[in-house]
């Protein structure tokens, strides 16, 4: 009875270091629980995030234990890229934002459009089939494609009322990164330099790859697997990201 328990112990003891491993070296599942990102992602998405893509810090490991004083086998992030990153402020909590200023370039929005190193953003605006919304609440917006100075394109949506038209002059200090959120005007971010600001390369966990699961949480519990066909999101199912 005893051997039985230690080989079960065991084979636990096994399966929860692989995980750990796989989690901190390959994928990691995260929840979306804000709609600071929307249209690109929901309340309710479940995304993989690659931990190898740009290196390892103490941050790929659970509890980011001082392991590593710096990020190994590194990879520079490029423009437009979706990444989840501790926030400096606490260097404990998960943000997941695009990524919009490299280290040295000048960051802002004036007029109402972005500029990154003195440079206007390309926009084109779209009809809008969004229902985004901003925390509880539905949110009038205007939709845009954005096309980053490396001609990555995405969508991203201001509100028609009470958009920031001007911000501050931001230069992304050495080794650091400047994130937007995609719903520019619901999005705390690095405009927001007391609770995020410049996010440090030590602070990136990984970059979001894939939707592998959404239920709209407005319209029914996860576990409620009855209720799925009114909640869960079948054509988000294995959606790639970008």
């Amino acid at each position: 009875m005893i051997a039985k328990i230690i080989d079960n112990l065991k084979t636990l003891l096994i399966a929860l270091f692989i995980a750990i491993i796989i989690r901190s070296l390959l994928f990691q599942p995260f929840y979306i629980p804000s709609s600071s990102m929307e249209p690109t992602l929901l309340v309710g998405d479940r995304i993989f995030v690659s931990k190898y893509t740009y290196g390892y810090s103490k941050h790929s490991f659970p509890f980011s234990p001082p392991i590593l004083t710096k990020r190994i086998f590194y990879s520079e992030p490029k423009y437009g890229d979706l990444i989840v990153f501790k926030t400096p402020s606490d260097n404990r909590t998960d943000f997941i934002k695009r990524l919009i200023g490299l280290s040295g370039d000048e960051i802002q929005i004036k007029d109402g459009d972005l500029y990154i190193n003195k440079e206007k953003i390309d926009k084109e605006k779209f009809t809008d089939n969004f229902e985004i919304k901003c925390g509880g609440e539905t949110a009038d917006v205007i939709s845009y494609n954005e096309v980053l100075p490396n001609k990555i394109k995405h969508t991203v949506v201001y509100n028609k009322i009470g958009s920031m038209v001007n911000s501050d002059t931001y230069i992304v200090p050495k080794d650091h990164y400047f994130f937007l959120g995609d719903n520019r005007d619901c999005s705390r971010d690095s405009r927001f330099l007391s609770s995020v600001g410049y996010v440090h390369k030590d602070n990136l966990v990984g970059k979001a790859q894939l939707i592998f699961f959404s239920n709209d949480t407005s319209k029914g519990s996860v576990f409620k697997i009855w209720n799925w066909k009114n909640s869960f999101r079948f054509k988000r199912l294995f959606k790639k990201l970008r």
